[in-house]
């Protein structure tokens, strides 16, 4: 009888042992840095502009790496941002990313322009819907990235 006693101390210690790691942990996840919305849509922007400067330039390789990166960032907030309001109508900007791809695969200057502008309007419009109409997308005059070259390398 001394033994079965002596197990079901050890399971309770155990078990305390255990409960005191969730805690600690759920602290820990708790104050674990998480990106701010801004912080995602600063991103977004400069990948708008790098995208527009790497089109232009004919650029395809670039551009497609910046218009997935937008993509990511896009995923990050849906992933991190879940809770915000602009997060569930940022799905709205899909189909001109994807118009976008498709400029980019058929290396196609008239279509990424267009599909560009799409783009941007749609980026508006969420702003629009979402209360933020004050913050206004437009497609960049000149690169605040001086030093990126946009043409692409011979």
């Amino acid at each position: 009888m001394t033994f079965g006693l002596c197990a079901c101390n050890q399971q309770t210690d155990s078990t305390s042992v255990l409960q005191n790691r969730i805690d600690s942990l759920e602290i820990k996840l708790a104050n674990t840095y998480k990106p701010g919305f801004g912080d995602f849509m600063g991103s977004i922007q400069a990948h708008h502009s790098k995208l527009w400067f790497a089109g232009q330039n004919e650029n395809w390789e670039l551009a497609d790496f910046e218009v997935h990166e937008i993509m990511e960032a896009i995923e990050a907030i849906q992933k991190f941002q879940s809770e915000r309001e602009e997060s569930k109508l940022i799905g709205m900007i899909n189909p001109p990313l994807d118009s976008i791809n498709n400029a980019i695969e058929q290396k196609n200057s008239i279509l990424f322009k267009n599909s560009y502008i799409l783009l941007t309007n749609t980026c508006n419009s969420c702003h629009e819907a979402t209360d933020l109409g004050f913050n206004v997308v437009k497609i960049p005059d000149s690169s605040p990235f001086s030093n990126q070259e946009f043409k692409p390398k011979e």
